[in-house]
């Protein structure tokens, strides 16, 4: 491995190898977010088909969205002592072996085991540190935008899967949807493994758009544990890090919490068919995809405090009026509901991303990590929740407006954020 990677002739390369890394991690998170989806669309056929409980399904949900969030962290660091090649692999297998393992079980504690343990640990493993890993590590320039396509395969990935999977659940049974899901997460295994590197210069190159004077950082090692929790211990003696991460929190709970898991049971709570309303999340994500880059590309122009304060203000009204917008059939109003929450979705990732890397310096992979573990405790949390109103009321129209009042609360903490931004020290 060369010391100091030089920059590859001019003509010899046609495209830096950081944007091969950048395609195959898209396809990566793509495929695992397969399952992230499923539930939404399953929920309802293991209901009919079992008879469980809105509550009971929606507490397995509610343990794959905590592992999620608490193993990212830990990802991270072992990415930087196993190689991202290694915890992808892993992390995939670990989601097949969940969506696959599914198809035998009996009774809803089942639930717990693959969709809760396998598949969270698996999806955490990944998540959106390794969009941040990727970007931070191979990207000196257009970091925001790569963070925001990198969002976008994962997001994407989780709806606009939704369809085919409902279909396949109501066609062939939810059975023959896992097993493709499962499959799907299996494929991507042999790119990733040919493809991804961990850092440039193992590729005889300097990062995108690194000047010719780019010094090498120094790479940390080992103690992956440990530099996960002094991450932790780090950050949590600042205020920045409780502002974001409880604007992250409400970000998880309004979208993969509330929409993402309960949207589908809610619209055909009033007539609407289940493919159809899975077909509208999917419609959410085409859209997510268009938000979520350009957020990317707004965030290395503007403050991202102001950006985050604007996305969560429209996602804590189109979830006020949400309740009557829902119907048996589609129509004008519930059109632009779904396009503004789509361009809305996870717009506010690379706004996030920017600040921990602006707020902790060398640090700021982890403590994202962390910020992002917070994303999915509020996302388990309303997956929860929601299930349990829905049970208890009869229908989600309070769990829409707690999802509204808690938007309002995300705006005062993203505006509040200050910090000095200390100086990334290179080895």
């Amino acid at each position: 491995m060369p010391d100091t990677p030089q920059p590859p002739a001019l003509g010899r390369r046609r495209i830096h190898p950081a944007w091969w890394i950048a395609a195959v991690t898209f396809l990566a998170l793509f495929s695992a977010a397969g399952f992230r989806a499923a539930p939404g669309a399953l929920m309802v056929p293991l209901h009919d088909e079992f008879g469980w409980s809105m509550t009971a399904m929606s507490l397995a949900v509610s343990i794959n969205l905590v592992l999620y969030g608490l193993v990212s962290p830990f990802a991270a660091a072992l990415m930087d002592r196993f190689g991202m090649r290694v915890v992808i692999s892993t992390a995939l297998a670990l989601i097949a072996l969940g969506a696959g393992g599914s198809v035998l079980m009996t009774a809803s504690w089942q639930l717990l085991i693959f969709w809760g343990v396998l598949i969270g640990g698996g999806t955490g493993a990944m998540a959106l540190v390794l969009a941040a890993t990727v970007s931070n590590r191979w990207f000196e320039a257009r970091r925001g935008l790569v963070m925001g396509v990198l969002t976008a395969g994962s997001a994407t990935g989780q709806l606009a899967l939704l369809p085919p999977v409902a279909a396949l659940a109501e066609s062939s049974g939810w059975r023959v949807a896992s097993l493709i899901i499962a499959g799907a997460a299996l494929l991507a295994i042999p790119f990733v493994l040919w493809v991804i590197r961990d850092y440039p210069e193992q590729r005889g190159v300097l990062p995108f758009g690194a000047p010719s004077d780019y010094i090498v950082p120094q790479r940390v090692t080992g103690g992956a544990m440990r530099r996960a929790l002094e991450g932790l211990a780090f950050a949590a003696k600042r205020w920045p890090f409780w502002a974001l991460a409880g604007a992250f929190a409400i970000c998880g709970a309004t979208t993969n919490g509330l929409v993402g898991i309960h949207f589908i049971p809610s619209a055909h709570d009033h007539g609407m068919p289940q493919t159809v309303a899975a077909g509208l999340l999917a419609v959410v994500g085409v859209f997510d995809i268009v938000g979520t880059i350009a957020s990317g590309w707004l965030t290395d122009k503007f403050d991202p405090r102001w950006l985050l304060a604007c996305y969560y203000g429209f996602r804590g009204v189109g979830l006020m009026v949400l309740p009557w917008l829902l119907s048996a059939s589609v129509h004008p109003s519930m059109i632009v509901f779904i396009v503004i929450y789509g361009l809305d979705w996870v717009a506010t990732v690379p706004p996030t991303a920017r600040l921990c890397r602006e707020l902790f310096g060398e640090r700021g992979t982890i403590v994202f990590g962390w910020v992002f573990a917070s994303h999915q405790l509020g996302a388990a949390a309303a997956a929860l929740g929601a299930g349990a109103i829905r049970d208890l009321f009869g229908d989600y129209t309070l769990a829409w407006f707690g999802g509204a009042a808690l938007c309002g609360m995300a705006v005062v903490l993203s505006l509040v954020v200050r910090g000095r931004a200390p100086r990334l020290q290179p080895a």
